[in-house]
């Protein structure tokens, strides 16, 4: 039976090309010359970025998103928190990079695979999800679905499929 594994990862190493691109735009701006303001990837499942005012560090985050954009970075797998003053005259935002699908994410899928009618079957194994069928076609259907419905709000992507 063919099935396909459903998982939500970040590609680290494209992220880190983002950034880099993301940092070498902040430097060339001409609203941030002189002031300092860099975003910096703390772990595989944090970023940070200090600016010397809110403006520049939402700024630097819009820099950011365009960069993962055209990376093909999904931008449902960042969660950035609210910006908080930091000491120094500086402020920072932390950003928590999701990558897994939690036993709550988990269920919600299960729930919309079940309510989607398709001759499918799902079962949730250690941060992903096996999705088998009898026809490829329905697999790619609730691919599809899912990565397109209003609950289930994480970057998704197909693996092992066989």
């Amino acid at each position: 039976m063919p099935s396909f594994d459903l998982v939500s990862t970040m590609n680290i190493g494209e992220l880190k090309n983002a950034i880099n691109m993301a940092q070498k735009q902040i430097t060339g701006r001409y609203d941030f010359k002189g002031s300092k303001c860099e975003i910096d990837l703390k772990n595989d499942s944090e970023l940070e970025i200090i600016g010397e005012s809110e403006y520049q560090v939402k700024a630097a985050l819009d820099i950011l998103y365009t960069a993962m954009g055209k990376r093909e970075l999904g931008l449902k797998g960042l969660e950035p928190q609210d910006i908080n003053p930091s000491g120094n005259q500086l402020y920072k935002q932390v950003i928590i990079i999701h990558s897994g699908i939690d036993k709550d994410k988990g269920k919600i899928i299960n729930k919309v695979i079940k309510g989607s009618g398709l001759k499918i079957s799902s079962q949730y194994l250690d941060e992903k999800i096996r999705i088998t069928g009898k026809k490829i076609d329905d697999l790619q259907s609730a691919f599809h679905l899912l990565k397109n419905h209003k609950d289930v709000n994480i970057a998704l992507a197909m693996e092992n499929i066989k």
